[in-house]
């Protein structure tokens, strides 16, 4: 990727310190894996809202064809892109702007596709590196919050799908989400073609942010308390906004005619 602002060498310093403290745990994926449930998918490994239910979702929306190209923007470890790339036999290129985030999904891909199937780079929301319509799916889980302006980010996923293509995102926030879903989509030049709500993602996190404030020792002994301490703020910051909170998983469409990948 091109020379990183500021703002792009905090948020990778960030995400490289966070990534790399929580693949040496076991004890905050098991964590996630209890605050979800039966609906914990073990293989992708999450650190996000990311459920079976949204899985499932991805991959009926997408509408993606065996051999096509899909993106997994913001993709963290790269379990959900590795995930659908698998199920739906298409390749994925995963980005995130986290070095040490690319570094663990790369070394991830062999046990979901075979050698070839999957690439992991560097890069942000607004500006992926990828060139235009060269995609033909785009999955960003819980990373949109992230970008420094929603609209450029979602013109730049527009940028690199093909006409017709479908990018299949996570959105939540307080009530009116909805209204602010269509306005920037329209302003980016996509339509939303689906917005499937995902009712038990708000009480998820509650549990989350609970189990996380129960374990405070533990988290302590194994990440440290600079991560400890920013899962905490986390927690507080964000348990009394859940009980109005709208968590929806949106299906974005470039317009034109689809083609082939």
């Amino acid at each position: 990727m091109t020379a990183r602002t500021e703002r792009e060498q905090l948020l990778a310093d960030h995400f490289d310190a966070f990534h790399r403290a929580r693949a040496a745990s076991r004890l905050v994926s098991a964590l996630y894996a209890e605050a979800m449930g039966d609906g914990y998918p073990a293989e992708v490994a999450p650190y996000s809202s990311c459920d079976r239910a949204l899985l499932t979702i991805a991959m009926a929306r997408l509408q993606l064809r065996p051999g096509e190209h899909l993106a997994d923007v913001g993709c963290g470890t790269g379990g959900v892109g590795l995930w659908l790339a698998r199920a739906l036999r298409v390749r994925v290129t995963g980005l995130d702007v986290s070095p040490a985030a690319v570094s663990l999904a790369a070394g991830r891909a062999a046990s979901f596709v075979p050698e070839g199937r999957a690439v992991f780079r560097t890069g942000t929301l607004e500006a992926t590196g990828l060139q235009a319509g060269t995609v033909d799916g785009i999955v960003c889980v819980d990373a949109l919050a992230n970008a420094s302006d929603r609209v450029q980010a979602l013109a730049e996923l527009g940028r690199i799908l093909r006409p017709g293509g479908r990018a299949v995102m996570t959105r939540a926030g307080a009530p009116g989400l909805r209204t602010a879903v269509m306005d920037q989509a329209r302003s980016a030049g996509l339509a939303v073609e689906f917005m499937d709500e995902r009712p038990g993602e708000p009480a998820m996190w509650g549990r989350l942010y609970r189990l996380w404030q129960n374990r405070e020792t533990e988290l302590r002994a194994e990440l440290g308390d600079d991560q400890a301490d920013a899962m905490l703020r986390e927690a507080t910051r964000m348990l009394p906004r859940l009980p109005v909170r709208e968590a929806l998983a949106v299906t974005l469409r470039k317009p034109g005619p689809a083609g082939g990948g």
